[in-house]
């Protein structure tokens, strides 16, 4: 009998992302909540966003850095911790549609109007 083995980066594969690099995202949880950035880079289920989980780094001292320096870089964040937002701020719940052709696309309401907000890879089905 056969079984199907998964790791749990094919796993990560299957899942439509929502945020993606260049995104604008604001923390709804945590120590930054209520503060926006932009998505640097993601790995895996995590986020570097411009601006949020700021941490300082102590760097030895070299030739480019004669004096040493201290630096800040931002840590990753779970992106559950996170949500989309518009141009001017406002964050926004986004979810999945399937039309008849197949493709998917990420939508949100405002008021009863059904606003799309980007196109996704079209379903392998």
């Amino acid at each position: 009998m056969k079984t199907k083995i998964t790791t749990k980066r094919a796993a990560e594969r299957q899942v439509a992302r929502k945020i993606k690099k260049g995104d604008s995202v604001m923390a709804i949880a945590g120590n930054y909540k209520g503060q926006t950035g932009t998505v640097l880079s993601l790995r895996g289920d995590r986020a570097i966003v411009q601006g949020l989980n700021v941490r300082k780094k102590h760097a030895r001292r070299s030739q480019s850095m004669p004096q040493g320096a201290v630096l800040e870089l931002e840590g990753p964040i779970h992106i559950s911790n996170l949500m989309l937002c518009l141009d001017g701020g406002q964050p926004v719940k986004v979810k999945v549609k399937i039309d008849e052709s197949g493709e998917r696309s990420l939508y949100y309401k405002q008021g009863d109007v059904e606003v799309t907000y980007r196109s996704l890879k079209k379903q392998n089905t």
